[in-house]
C-alpha cells in the first residue's frame, strides 16, 4: 500500500454536494413544520396502524422553519425544485462522465462491504483493497440517490394527488405516500449523521476531498 494523493470529486459533484446538504436541511425543517399542522398518518377517524414515534409529540420550534404552516408550505415548495434540478444535475452528470460505474453498488460488492465493515468496526486490521470508492462507500451512494427519487416521488405525489393519480395509487394512496415522504425524511437524517461519523472517524480526507476535490490515502501499489 502506498500513500498518494489522487483526484476524487469533479467540482460539479462537490458544488451538488454542498447544495443539496443546504437544501435538505431546509426541507427537512419546513417539513417538520408542514408535519406540526397535523401530526398523524391516516384520516381522522381512522389512523393508520404504522410505526410514528413522533405522533402527537411536539416538535421544537427551533427545528421548525416557516413560523405556520402556509410559511412552511412556501418553504418546501421554494427548496423542492432547486433539490430535484440540483440532484438530476447530479446524476446526469455521472452518467454522461460514465462515473456511475465507481459508485453503483452491485452484488459482488457484498463481500467486500462485509470486510470493510469489519475494518471499520476495528475487526481487520490490514485496510481492503479498493479502487476510487470502497464498498461501503459505493452502497451508500447508490442508496441515497434512490432515497432521494422515492423523497422527490412521494412528494409529488402528495402535492398533485389529482393530477398525478396514478403516482399516488402507486404508493398505496395519499396517506400512506405522506408516510413514506415522512420515513425518507428520518432515513435522510440518520444517513447524514452516520455519514459524517464515519467521516470524521474513519476517513477524515474524504472531508477534504468533498471540498477541494483532492483525496490523500493509501491504495495498492502496481510495483
Amino acid at each position: 500500500m502506498t500513500s498518494t494523493t489522487v483526484k476524487r470529486h469533479h467540482g460539479l459533484v462537490r458544488l451538488a454536494h454542498w447544495l443539496n446538504a443546504v437544501f435538505l436541511l431546509g426541507m427537512i425543517a419546513s417539513g417538520l413544520q408542514i408535519y406540526v399542522a397535523y401530526s398523524h398518518f391516516g384520516l381522522r377517524d381512522r389512523p393508520l396502524a404504522l410505526p410514528n414515534p413522533l405522533d402527537g409529540a411536539a416538535i421544537p420550534e427551533w427545528a421548525r422553519l416557516g413560523g405556520w404552516l402556509a410559511g412552511g408550505l412556501n418553504w418546501h415548495f421554494a427548496l423542492a425544485w432547486p433539490f430535484v434540478i440540483t440532484g438530476l444535475v447530479y446524476v446526469g452528470f455521472l452518467a454522461l462522465s460514465g462515473q456511475w460505474r465507481s459508485l453503483l453498488f452491485r452484488p459482488r460488492d457484498l463481500g467486500p462491504a462485509v470486510q470493510m465493515q469489519l475494518y471499520y468496526l476495528r475487526l481487520r486490521q490490514d485496510h481492503p483493497p479498493q479502487g476510487k470508492h470502497n464498498a461501503l462507500q459505493k452502497s451508500a451512494y447508490t442508496f441515497i440517490v434512490g432515497l432521494g427519487a422515492i423523497a422527490a416521488l412521494s412528494g409529488f405525489a402528495i402535492y398533485r394527488p389529482v393530477q398525478l393519480g396514478w403516482l399516488t395509487t402507486l404508493l398505496g394512496g395519499y396517506e400512506l405516500a405522506r408516510y413514506w415522504h415522512f420515513v425518507t425524511v428520518w432515513l435522510f437524517v440518520a444517513f447524514t449523521l452516520l455519514h459524517v461519523a464515519l467521516v470524521f472517524l474513519v476517513d477524515p480526507s474524504s472531508m477534504r476531498a468533498i471540498i477541494t476535490g483532492w483525496y490523500r490515502g493509501r491504495f495498492p501499489s502496481h510495483d
